[in-house]
């Protein structure tokens, strides 16, 4: 019987451990999926910003809209006007697990309502 002992501590720890990794993997995957949604609304928001400003020209109106993208967490990597309409590209750099950075990318346009 002294061969037996220790086993469910062994069998416990792994169990437990398979739990870490599942955990881990979740919230690597809920990292990746909140960094899309924030390089989303970050081009979503530019965009809005560089449409209003559209009538000044495409320097103003990416301007502004490199400054809303990057007040929202994003980094603008893309700007053009297309008539009134502006099209941006904004970017965001996320580390879903420790030592691991990635960079996910999200395209807006905005422009004047159109009947």
């Amino acid at each position: 019987m002294e061969a037996e002992r220790g086993g469910a501590s062994v069998l416990l720890l792994a169990i437990g451990l398979v739990f870490v990794l599942f955990g881990t993997f979740g919230a690597a995957v809920a990292a990746t999926g909140m960094a899309r949604q924030r390089a989303a609304l970050a081009a979503d928001l530019g965009a809005l910003a560089g449409a209003a400003q559209a009538l000044d020209g495409d320097v103003r109106a990416c301007a502004s809209a490199g400054d809303i993208a990057g007040r929202n967490g994003g980094r603008l990597i893309d700007c053009r006007l297309d008539g009134l309409d502006v099209l941006v590209t904004v970017e965001v750099t996320f580390t879903p697990l420790p030592g691991m950075s990635r960079v996910t990318a999200s395209a807006a346009r905005a422009g004047p309502l159109r009947g």
